[in-house]
């Protein structure tokens, strides 16, 4: 777990040694500044800007450095700004009480401002403990609900299949072995999309980039969704003269897979999908729009986050596709953009710079020069 006020700043970064090294070059450094100024202020005041100092500290550093800078002000105090100067001997009963105050207050400062940043860390782990399993709950709530409709389904047509072949037509196995392979593609679909969340959760993602044919990828994609959009117009706009562009063919496939996915399961059957794509200030546009209702626009922001599902849905899901979609697009160093579109439906806007890199056309123009001769 981070902690609320060390992880920002220097203790969880810095070893014990060097936090001994940088308290006692604080005290110093401000003890040193006091003292050219002693003339003119009191050493009250002195003692006030010395536990300021322990305070700042103590918010930092653990606990022993802060103790030792506490112990270390209260002799550079008396050392250097209590009478008579430069000894370690207090002249007065009056100043023997103000030394022994100082030090105690230093030292129950010290304990109490590292105590309160327990606590808040102690708060922050218990945020972020109830996040997590309220996070867990979710996700396995909505894989419960994903695997088992399909797994139902498979378990019910091949049941069917195997117990009365007799009486059933030659239609109704086509049937059922259609439900089979549906649901065995939307169960493997949800399987991908785990394990894609996984490689992107531990950043093992390393694109591997070769020239590919923009068009070619979206009719394969488009091939592989041919029944979800069924009865739907696939409208494709690709700019003319768009060359290959550097990109790994499996992440880009998988984004452009989820999001027509989406668009054929959360809009009303029979309205159109646009697809395009074009070349602007060296960067490769892909727009994917729908004529659905779109997103309402209080949670545009969120739609990218990991298993979130809009309030209204009536479809399951487990809110991982445009999650994915995010990660490998922004694993191209690209970015993705969702707005409304003004006569209705969602547009999801994706640029992927340096994929039309001039020096990389020509080494690969000259290596494969190189290779015909």
């Amino acid at each position: 777990m981070q902690d609320v006020f060390v992880t920002p700043f220097i203790g969880s970064r810095i070893g014990r040694p060097r936090q001994y090294l940088l308290s006692i070059l604080s005290v110093c450094l401000v003890s040193a500044v006091c003292f050219l100024f002693s003339s003119y202020i009191g050493v009250e005041v002195v003692a006030f800007v010395l536990l300021l100092t322990l305070s700042l500290i103590a918010m930092f550093f653990d606990i022993l450095p802060v103790l030792l800078t506490a112990l270390l002000s209260a002799l550079i105090w008396d050392y250097f700004f209590l009478l008579p100067r430069y000894n370690l001997q207090v002249g007065n009963t009056e100043d023997r009480i103000l030394l022994s105050m100082y030090f105690v207050i230093a030292m129950v400062n010290a304990v109490l401002t590292y105590k309160i940043r327990q606590i808040e860390k102690i708060a922050r782990q218990k945020e972020e403990k109830a996040k997590t399993l309220k996070l867990y709950n979710t996700l396995l709530n909505s894989l419960s609900h994903e695997f088992r409709t399909p797994i139902a389904t498979i378990i019910g047509a091949t049941d069917n299949l195997l117990e009365q072949p007799e009486r059933l037509t030659r239609d109704d196995s086509r049937k059922l072995l259609t439900e089979i392979s549906v649901a065995s593609l939307r169960l493997n679909r949800h399987v991908e999309n785990l394990l894609n969340m996984s490689r992107l959760e531990s950043g093992f993602i390393q694109p591997k980039k070769d020239w590919q044919d923009v068009h070619e990828m979206i009719l394969s994609v488009l091939h592989q969704l041919e029944e979800p959009l069924t009865g739907r117009r696939v409208i494709v706009s690709i700019r003319d003269g768009l060359p290959p562009a550097r990109l790994d063919y499996g992440l880009m496939e998988q984004v452009l897979y989820n999001l027509l996915h989406n668009a054929a399961l959360y809009t009303p059957p029979g309205t159109p999908v646009f697809i395009s794509a074009t070349r602007f200030a060296g960067e490769l546009i892909l727009i994917v729009e729908d004529d659905g209702p779109g997103f309402p626009d209080n949670e545009i922001a969120r739609v990218f986050d990991k298993f979130y599902r809009l309030a209204n849905s009536r479809i399951g899901g487990a809110g991982l596709g445009l999650s994915i979609v995010k990660g490998f697009v922004e694993a191209h160093n690209g970015s993705i953009e969702l707005t409304n579109r003004a006569s209705g439906g969602a547009c999801f806007i994706i640029s992927i710079p340096g994929c039309f890199s001039r020096e990389t056309e020509a080494v690969k123009k000259l290596s494969y020069q190189l290779s015909v001769s």
